[in-house]
């Protein structure tokens, strides 16, 4: 923690200086930006009849659905700094985990950085950038200090219990599958203390009239799986079905794309009971981050707040319960890449219905600057999703870009995937080796059946690997106005 906290030091006296701009208070449409960990779409709102998620299906029905949203990078770092500064994971040379912001884009106006100078309250609850979880809850982890004017880092049972976590690996929780059927109170667990402290917040700017941006960051549902026993008493496990994966299944497929949806051996071919037991708790947390954030939805409604705010609810990257053999994140398939992503809050129309055309999570920097009349950074690579708000249903992006390096034995592979509505058409380079998968998403929304060596689909393979290379090229481009890449930075525990 010393070279982190001299890093901080280091960060402050460098960049201690902020522009504003003048505005009157209350003119301006405030930003409440909701992000849960690890949090896929088994949402009632997004179809799934299982999930128990009252509040955000609410919120669901009375904002904007984004069904195809997906993340520029599988793994918390990279896509948090990702989306936190509109950039691709190319552009940030943030690629790992242990990375300050400013390690690798010193420069960079963050979200949060740019609407201080704009004189709105930034204030940070919980995880928005990356903590290692749980090892980092009840510290910074490692956030931006410039990104906020004010920071709170909730610390409860949870962490305090972890020696009672059931786990697959003795000792592991944050990277292993791990759970707990918690004793005790919703707010004795950090993401129930974290609640509280984001309606403290809101009560306070209802009082004050400051316009803000309050980021309220879950730990959950990520590993360890932690809820209290109420939650887990909503589901029965034998009602959870388990995708079977085999050996031969692995041989369809590029030996980087093998490799990431086998990366934990321990959590490799699990008993059917078992996995269904996880996937329960898996469930059950998502309940509790749902009854979480419908406190704070409910508190934005009795102050009177939610009349002048928009409320963005999403996830930094999608999760695994068992599909292709795989749990948890880091693959270039649709149940790691594709995340939940609602806007809800004045002038929001869904009159046309859920926007069904591919997103990114980029996007939402510069949709929240075209919301709020502000100019955005020219450094910006994501496009603005509001004509989508307004009702407009023209496409914005044809495809979602993805990416992710697979360690191997014989170093890493780098792999891009993108997203159309029709197809993912996904290319590996490992060794100067070229390989790929193709997916007709109209007969195989799993994505089990790699067609990328079908003759009868080389057409449109050929298609789709011009429009992949120009998009890896525009990814990689150097952004206008953002100022240094620092590459290789050295991970910071």
């Amino acid at each position: 923690m010393k070279s982190a906290n001299k890093f901080l030091l280091i960060l402050f006296i460098i960049f201690s200086c902020k522009s504003e701009n003048n505005y009157s208070p209350n003119e301006r449409l405030n930003v409440l930006f909701i992000v849960a960990d690890d949090l896929n779409c088994a949402i009632g709102a997004y179809g799934d009849k299982q999930a128990i998620t009252p509040n955000i299906d609410k919120l669901a029905k009375n904002g904007l659905v984004f069904t195809d949203a997906h993340n520029q990078y599988p793994h918390c770092g990279p896509s948090r700094v990702s989306f936190m500064t509109g950039l691709y994971p190319d552009q940030t040379k943030s690629k790992g985990l242990r990375l300050y912001v400013r390690q690798t884009i010193p420069d960079v106006v963050t979200l949060g950085e740019k609407l201080i100078s704009e004189n709105y309250h930034s204030a940070r609850v919980g995880k928005i950038y990356h903590y290692h979880n749980p090892r980092d809850i009840g510290t910074a982890g490692h956030d931006d200090p410039f990104t906020w004017n004010r920071t709170v880092n909730p610390w409860g049972r949870d962490k305090k219990e972890e020696h009672k976590i059931n786990t697959l690996q003795e000792g592991e929780y944050g990277g292993t599958l791990s759970w707990l059927e918690a004793d005790g109170t919703d707010e004795e667990q950090t993401d129930g203390i974290g609640a509280n402290e984001t309606i403290r917040f809101l009560d306070e700017f209802a009082e004050s009239g400051e316009n803000f941006f309050l980021a309220f960051g879950l730990f959950r549902p990520h590993t360890p799986y932690v809820a209290p026993k109420k939650y887990f008493d909503m589901y029965n496990m034998y009602d959870f079905d388990i995708p079977e994966s085999d050996e031969e299944y692995l041989k369809t497929i590029p030996m980087p794309a093998a490799r990431s949806v086998r990366e934990k051996k321990v959590q490799n071919y699990l008993d059917k009971d078992l996995a269904k037991e996880i996937k329960r708790a898996y469930y059950a947390t998502t309940s509790f981050v749902d009854a979480q954030i419908g406190r704070v939805l409910d508190k934005l409604e009795e102050t009177g707040l939610d009349k002048n705010t928009i409320v963005i609810l999403t996830s930094d990257h999608g999760y695994h319960l068992g599909e292709h053999g795989h749990w948890q994140k880091r693959t270039l398939f649709n149940h790691a890449t594709r995340v939940p992503l609602i806007f809800s809050g004045p002038g929001i129309s869904n009159n046309k219905g859920d926007v069904n055309d591919p997103v990114e999570l980029i996007d939402i920097y510069p949709t929240i600057m075209d919301v709020l009349n502000m100019d955005a950074p020219k450094f910006l690579s994501g496009k603005s999703l509001k004509p989508y708000l307004l009702g407009d249903r023209n496409q914005i992006r044809n495809e979602a870009l993805t990416e992710l390096r697979v360690w191997t034995p014989t170093g890493h592979a780098q792999g891009y995937s993108i997203k159309s509505r029709d197809y993912r058409f996904t290319k590996w380079i490992h060794n100067g080796i070229l390989d790929s998968e193709l997916y007709d998403l109209k007969f195989d929304s799993a994505e089990l059946n790699n067609l990328s060596k079908d003759i009868s689909y080389q057409k449109i393979k050929d298609s789709l690997l011009q429009v992949i290379n120009k998009r890896i090229f525009e990814a990689n481009s150097y952004p206008e106005s953002l100022g240094r890449q620092i590459e290789n930075a050295i991970p910071i525990n």
